[in-house]
């Protein structure tokens, strides 16, 4: 399994729609709206490297309102807890 981040920037009134289109690819595991300089952030999680550039350069970046992206491929993971147990804390 290769996991990649993905920071997207997208037109800032289609954030909503860029990231439901975003979430609704083959590969992309998670979409997050963000504060700071970028507005997305995707996890896409597929079986090899060469299906990031799919997903990525030959889907993602073709999203209407996508700006721009920067990818980071994760080497390795250090922590085994639950990702999504984290990210629900306080979401009630």
């Amino acid at each position: 399994m290769v996991t990649a981040i993905v920071f997207v920037n997208a037109e800032v009134a289609r954030i909503p729609e860029v990231a439901e289109n975003i979430a609704a690819l083959p590969g992309v595991s998670e979409v997050y709206s963000v504060t700071g300089t970028i507005d997305l952030i995707v996890l896409v999680r597929v079986s090899g490297h060469e299906q990031i550039a799919e997903v990525v350069a030959d889907r993602l970046n073709k999203v209407p309102g996508v700006l721009s992206t920067e990818t980071h491929i994760a080497f390795r993971a250090y922590s085994s807890h639950d990702l999504e147990a984290a990210f629900a804390l306080g979401a009630d």
